[in-house]
């Protein structure tokens, strides 16, 4: 294996490579080049990773390339892993998806008391977004530990709707269900992620990305300026998305979430059908909310996915089910939106592929 910009081939059957892999790789790396994608890629069918390959730099100033191994902040990536802990929590009978969020937040409004945890899974609770405050830019440099502390920026809030009415994606709905990961379970949100999912799929380089840890092979995240020169991304604290986006990991680990899926060694299968089953309103023209998962057809095709964006940080990973395809693009920086686009485009590459 060679680090850095080096083309990576991996669980292949001994003997030679088929010429085809050579040729999808190649057909995905002059996209992937073209598009102008700074970060990390991971393409894999049938069990077998394609690609997997750094592009650009993970920190500029001291001209450090992207890898395979280089870890990245995931964003909303991180939903899925939220629902995933939800899910074994209904699994060992601690909670079901259809209590009341008030039974698990402390002092929550009466008009709370109307809200399931199904409806914070499915972004269906009325409840208003911290994140599309237009004042929460000062608020990126704010310890967020104390979490019903923080619950206070939004819990007097009036529903934006009637729960279940329709749809509207919240980040406040998925930093709830963070909360009540821990009141459940008695586990720091991130201690219970590491000890029920990472830990036993062996996912040793993701975790909460606190920014005051050293954290080997961590990216730099960039921005561009109004007049497109390349900066250093705002800080912001990630206690601020905490469950609905505060995780780090990398492109090879998260092929391992990918396998795992295909299993039942941290979902059951009636849990894996509930997180895929797609809720009856839009997210996206196309795209339903299942827990933690968009859900669409692309040429025929089920696939679920998620992206995400965060200061200095643009992510997707996108899977076809049925054909066993992945496709999964890091990268540390979030000026564009050619990210989500290219997630997509080399999913179809993939699918396209005899």
């Amino acid at each position: 294996m060679r680090a850095g910009g080096a083309l990576l081939l991996l669980g292949m059957a001994s003997g030679a490579t088929p010429q085809s892999d050579f040729d999808l790789a190649a057909k995905a790396d002059a996209y992937i080049k073209a598009a102008g994608i700074q970060g990390s890629v991971l393409l894999a069918k049938h069990g077998k990773v394609i690609l997997a390959r750094g592009y650009g730099l993970a920190n500029i100033e001291l001209d450090v390339p992207n890898k395979p191994e280089t870890k990245f902040r995931v964003a909303s990536i991180s939903k899925q892993f939220t629902a995933a802990a939800i899910l074994q929590l209904q699994e060992s009978g601690k909670l079901s998806v259809t209590d009341s969020i008030a039974t698990y937040i402390p002092g929550a409004p009466e008009e709370w008391k109307g809200i399931t945890i199904h409806h914070l899974l499915t972004h269906t609770s009325g409840i208003p977004s911290f994140s599309d405050e237009s004042g929460l830019q000062p608020h990126m440099w704010e310890r967020t530990g104390a979490r019903l502390h923080f619950v206070n920026r939004f819990r007097d809030r009036p529903l934006e709707f009637a729960p279940g009415e329709r749809f509207h994606y919240s980040n406040s709905g998925y930093f709830l269900l963070g909360v009540i990961i821990e009141q459940v379970s008695g586990l720091k949100y991130e201690d219970f992620l590491r000890q029920h999912i990472f830990e036993p799929l062996q996912m040793t380089d993701t975790g909460y990305d606190w920014p005051t840890a050293i954290v080997k092979n961590r990216a730099s995240g960039y921005s561009k300026s109004p007049n497109g020169e390349v900066i250093n991304a705002d800080f912001m604290d990630m206690g601020l998305p905490y469950a609905a986006g505060s995780l780090y990991s990398t492109v090879l680990d998260l092929y391992r979430w990918d396998r795992a899926l295909y299993t039942t060694k941290v979902l059951s299968s009636r849990s894996l059908e509930a997180a895929f089953t797609p809720n009856q309103f839009d997210w996206a023209e196309g795209i339903k909310y299942g827990y933690g998962w968009g859900i669409e057809r692309m040429h025929g095709h089920k696939t679920v996915g998620h992206g995400g964006g965060i200061n200095g940080f643009s992510t997707v990973l996108r899977r076809a089910i049925e054909e066993d395809a992945t496709s999964i693009v890091l990268s540390n920086s979030d000026a564009g939106n050619n990210v989500g686009e290219a997630g997509k485009k080399l999913l179809e590459i993939l699918l396209e592929a005899n």
